[in-house]
């Protein structure tokens, strides 16, 4: 594979799940990791990623957000206009982090009054605008690369609280597989907060589909809804109708 197409791979990757790890790369394209380092130092250099330790995040998923970044906005903002039908006054809502919640967290209409708990300190910025909406951000060591809080603390606080939904995003979702991620810390918060939802929404563009990371936070059996920027009688969708209620 020439470097310019390496490269091309890279970047689908790191829109897609928000992150890579450089390890996951060099085993998935088959080269060195010295060699992967490299072509993340040139991207980085070209201002089109943001290196980190161990891999690179997408510039959309990284604090400050710039709109023109954000990877399939369209689709996410479909997608956040589909789960605003879920949530109802008088809720315990808990949400995850990323680009799609950001999207949400901006199209909440001033009537709704319920009650929004998020481990994302960037989701609660902008839900604390509304005037109708609590926000509790729920604290712990913060995730560099996830930016959302983790650890012990997190997990406990969690396990005192019953929510009526919990929107949940992944960076891979499949049949086989279920809800699966590529950090550790982060898959034992998610798992956290699906037992501690009445009912949990996983949320991802439809590019999810079918792809897996080395992690697994549940089976698709344990969640309620499935919301894409698909329409719910897409044949891509057909299969997993069988298990979880499509949105």
């Amino acid at each position: 594979m020439l470097k310019e197409e390496r490269q091309a791979y890279i970047i689908k990757q790191i829109n897609l799940h928000n992150k890579v790890l450089s390890s996951d790369l060099s085993e998935k394209l088959v080269v060195s990791e010295d060699t992967i380092r490299r072509d993340l130092n040139d991207l980085a250099d070209a201002g089109k990623i943001l290196k980190v330790h161990g891999g690179a995040l997408s510039k959309s998923f990284h604090y400050p957000f710039h709109d023109t970044d954000t990877y399939a906005k369209e689709g996410k903002k479909e997608i956040a206009r589909k789960v605003l039908s879920l949530i109802k006054d008088g809720m315990l809502v808990l949400v995850s982090g990323g680009t799609t919640m950001i999207e949400l967290a901006r199209m909440i209409p001033d009537r709704l009054a319920c009650t929004f708990f998020t481990v994302s300190p960037l989701v609660a910025i902008e839900l604390v605008e509304y005037p109708n909406v609590t926000v509790i951000l729920l604290g712990g060591n913060l995730s560099k690369n996830a930016q959302i809080s983790v650890g012990s603390a997190v997990i406990s606080q969690l396990a005192d609280i019953k929510f009526d939904l919990c929107l949940l995003t992944s960076s891979s979702f499949s049949l086989k597989d279920g809800v699966t991620d590529s950090d550790w810390e982060v898959v034992q918060v998610k798992k956290a907060m699906v037992k501690a939802a009445t009912k949990t929404a996983l949320i991802g563009i439809a590019e999810k589909l079918d792809t897996i990371q080395k992690l697994k936070v549940c089976d698709l059996n344990a969640l309620d809804y499935l919301v894409t920027e698909l329409s719910p009688d897409d044949e891509k969708l057909h299969a997993y109708a069988d298990i979880i209620t499509i949105v």
